[in-house]
């Protein structure tokens, strides 16, 4: 490497900052990623990869290690917790639009590692764990990190910097950037197990929404556990959520059994739909959830975030190896800030309107439609273009 070679550096190591890595790597370009934690995240975070992020995923060899690693779920459904199956769909009917006409069940921290392991082969490509960013500034032909790790300083500069270090993102921060949005007065409860579900609950597919006036939920496989979502009421405290008493109550609500549930993992988290106000400040560019959050519903977050990745990837390859104006960098923000507020927050606050719906006349109304949908093939191709982002990424494409 060389003085004049391009030097993006990225904050955060997850999905979006990795797959960011690992695009301009394999083109190139220098890249110093920086990463907070001691090393790579392998908590159950993100576990569902819709069709048009596996395509992308392909072209870097690591689609075919992950579906490997995972569950191909060809269906989803819609479900209520006392009636069954309300409407299931076919992911099969996306076949000619995508080469993964399917959802892939694969915990996210499985795509890190593979692809830490590609990084790894790259000398361009430096990560720096446990070291956390403490400023950001830039002039008209530079931007500068200052780093810290422990007591020492220092302090990086490249030509551009991608935040994809989260919801509480230190660059986001840095910039002043606005955070807009809501938090949900709940907090939502995954829990998992390795209890055999489909044993016990009739035509259940590896992809579950459960409608439910009283309390709703959401069931997920991945390879070796089901994963439960739940949502928590206002006035209980994290305390009582997470006790074993009340995990196994909502688990024993859901399918009564004759002996305790067994947990392998537990969390609560808040949820959050924000966007925020820029994408892009000068040389400095927010992605995934630095960029927005929203609930889990529909699995859009990390989905999302990576196609933020292979979007402004591609523009700055543009211009730091292609002679490209820079105002081309001006549309990642036009396009995919334009998808998280249409289509990503959107789609999942629909999704949590709908799927926890108590009013009874709206309920049935809900299922009759989710049933018309899916009995009428125009109709369900037109939802699975939607659910699975297919839709969302030739919107972005179309806004120029």
């Amino acid at each position: 490497m060389t003085a004049s070679t391009p030097h993006v550096l990225i904050a955060g190591a997850g999905p979006v900052g990795m797959m960011s890595a690992l695009a301009l790597g394999r083109a190139g370009i220098r890249v110093t990623l920086i990463e907070s934690a001691a090393g790579l995240n392998r908590d159950l975070r993100a576990s569902t990869f819709h069709p048009p992020t596996l395509d992308m995923l392909a072209k870097y060899g690591l689609t075919t290690a992950l579906i490997e690693q995972g569950l191909v779920a060809r269906f989803t459904q819609q479900r209520d917790r006392t009636q069954g199956v309300i409407a299931e769909f076919d992911l099969s009917q996306l076949s000619g639009l995508t080469d993964h006409p399917f959802r892939l069940q694969c915990e996210q921290w499985k795509l890190t590692d593979l692809i830490m392991a590609q990084l790894s082969q790259l000398p361009q490509v430096t990560v720096l764990f446990d070291n956390r960013v403490e400023s950001v500034s830039q002039t008209e032909s530079s931007v500068c990190v200052g780093i810290r790790k422990g007591d020492a300083l220092q302090s990086l500069h490249g030509d551009y910097l991608i935040g994809a270090d989260g919801a509480w993102s230190a660059v986001r921060t840095q910039l002043g950037i606005a955070f807009e949005g809501y938090t949900y007065p709940e907090r939502f409860l995954v829990v998992s197990t390795p209890f055999e579900y489909a044993d016990h609950m009739p035509h259940l597919s590896y992809v579950n929404y459960c409608s439910d006036p009283h309390e709703w939920c959401v069931l997920l496989r991945v390879p070796t556990l089901w994963r439960v979502l739940f949502p928590t009421k206002e006035d209980e405290t994290d305390e009582q959520v997470l006790t074993d008493e009340s995990v196994q109550t909502r688990l024993q609500r859901l399918l009564p059994q004759s002996e305790d549930y067994t947990v392998v993992h537990r969390t609560l988290y808040k949820v959050h739909q924000r966007v925020a106000q820029h994408f892009r400040q000068g040389r400095v560019f927010l992605a995934g959830d630095a960029a927005h959050i929203n609930n889990p519903l529909g699995g859009m977050g990390m989905n999302g975030g990576i196609h933020d990745a292979m979007n402004l990837c591609e523009k700055l390859m543009a211009v730091l190896q292609h002679g490209a104006h820079a105002e081309v960098l001006d549309l990642y923000e036009k396009q995919r800030r334009t998808i998280a507020i249409e289509y990503i927050n959107a789609s999942t606050a629909r999704n949590k309107k709908e799927i926890e719906e108590r009013d009874p006349v709206l309920r049935q109304k809900n299922h009759d439609e989710l049933r018309a949908l899916a009995a009428d093939p125009i109709s369900s191709l037109a939802y699975l273009r939607k659910t699975s982002m297919i839709d969302a990424l030739e919107r972005a494409k179309a806004l120029t």
